[in-house]
């Protein structure tokens, strides 16, 4: 397999002059990436849910914390792979690389199903609760949700540094914020009534309810897989990339922590349990009436920074199969002027548009995003065979922890993917078709591939 420069990732036409995408990206971009990715809708709905699985403060506690720690183990295995290979693509190419071809392919598809969803997603959310201030019918939300995409397609569109630009004010803007309201319920609140006012119990229901919770959990903290796909226009990425890997996850971590124990610290266990938005919940404690349009605000805060951060980094997913003459060969272009891979970008927009004048695809985005996570293991079992098949190859960064870290993530992720087998058979199944039904479209693809080449 032909492996791209150092510094730069051919364009796709060998008939044009080669074009490249140019390494921008330092530490506190690509960290501020990974946050705004990361940190997104789910803070705001998870706790709730977590609640009714796991009824006790330290059994919250530890779901947080474990789903953090597999996080970490995730990112600090993806930091050997995105600086082994640091193109374009991420998982994509990390899997390729590993596995060849084909499963490559089955990811790159699923990825295509799967994630511009996540887009109209987010974009939806930002509409609804622009609502709160603004009234908005159901074609208006779908209005301001497509004005959304299309404004981050077109800074992605038009300039790397100008999207990085808007991510990193966008991700400290929502930090800031989610400090800001722990702080304020920490400072203003008696926290009398609160669960931490009462001993600590560690009760799980159940193994089930609890490793069930934690796929709610690891949801909240999707982010770091997502922003490898942007390795190949990062500065100095051997240094780089581990460094914002683990800076983006651990203060994600953290925050995540500090916003909990807000939430327990002025509210009983049934209570978060039973909130539709928590977080509205725990301001209502210290700002009353003005509690919802400041949660109303910091979800819209939340979710623009994740719609942004995502149409940044998934293109160069549909970019690099492009690259590999597994997906449209035009979509591999990068402008001429603005070195950004533009037809990927709209490709990715234009999608997501589509997906938001569909109905009901929220639920089905939230079920499908399961399909991803045995890619992930299958990309951090890559680590293994790799350091099998090209033992001499160059690894500017070897995982920390290695083989235990590696490992400790492939089993958490197997053990979540068998019981979603076994508690969701009917999700489970689907998920399955949709992954398979990428096997018979890449043997086609394959065989016009060569049809084309043969007729050239």
């Amino acid at each position: 397999m032909v492996s791209a420069a150092p510094n730069a990732v051919e364009a796709a036409s060998q008939d044009e002059p080669k074009l490249t995408l140019t390494r921008r990206l330092g530490v506190y971009s690509c960290a501020a990436i990974i946050m705004g990715i990361t940190i997104g809708s789910g803070i705001f709905r998870v706790p709730s849910e977590v609640a009714q699985a796991v009824p006790s403060v330290g059994g919250m506690a530890i779901l947080w914390i474990a789903a953090g720690l597999i996080t970490l183990c995730l990112a600090l295995s993806l930091s050997e792979l995105a600086t082994m290979f640091p193109r374009a693509g991420g998982n994509f190419v990390f899997i390729n690389e590993a596995w060849g071809p084909l499963a490559a392919f089955l990811y790159g598809w699923t990825f295509l199903l799967i994630n511009p969803a996540g887009w109209a997603a987010i974009s939806t959310m930002f509409a609804e609760y622009l609502g709160h201030f603004v009234p908005l019918t159901d074609l208006g939300r779908r209005g301001v949700a497509i004005s959304l995409i299309a404004l981050v397609t077109f800074a992605n569109y038009r300039s790397v540094p100008l999207a990085a630009g808007v991510q990193n004010v966008a991700t400290t803007a929502k930090a800031l914020a989610l400090f800001g309201l722990a702080v304020v319920i920490f400072s203003q609140a008696p926290g009398t009534d609160g669960a931490l006012a009462d001993p600590i119990t560690f009760e799980i229901p159940s193994v089930a309810s609890f490793v069930i919770a934690l796929l709610g959990v690891l949801w909240a903290y999707e982010g770091v897989a997502s922003f490898c796909a942007l390795a190949g226009e990062v500065k100095d990425p051997a240094r780089t990339l581990p460094r914002a890997l683990m800076l983006g996850a651990v203060g994600v971590i953290v925050l995540y922590l500090l916003v909990n124990a807000a939430y327990t610290y002025v509210m009983p266990i049934e209570e978060i349990a039973t909130s539709k938005l928590v977080a509205a919940s725990a301001m209502g404690k210290v700002a009353g009436a003005f509690a919802a349009g400041i949660v109303a605000g910091l979800v819209m805060l939340c979710t623009f920074g994740s719609v942004a951060a995502v149409s940044l980094s998934d293109p160069r997913v549909f970019y690099a199969m492009a690259q590999e003459r597994l997906f449209f060969r035009n979509i591999g272009r990068v402008h001429p002027s603005f070195n950004t891979p533009h037809v990927a970008v709209l490709t990715a927009g234009g999608m997501a548009c589509i997906w938001v004048m569909a109905r009901d695809f929220q639920e089905l985005y939230s079920a499908f995003i399961m399909g991803q996570w045995p890619f992930y293991t299958l990309a951090v079992l890559g680590i293994f065979r790799l350091r099998k098949t090209r033992p001499h190859a160059e690894r500017p960064y070897r995982v920390f922890g290695y083989p235990f870290v590696p490992l400790v993530f492939a089993m958490a992720a197997i053990a979540l993917v068998v019981t979603y087998l076994v508690q969701q058979p009917r999700l489970s199944v689907i998920n399955v078709a949709v992954v398979l039904t990428g096997v018979p479209v890449y043997f086609i693809w394959r065989r016009l591939q060569r049809v084309g080449d043969t007729a050239g």
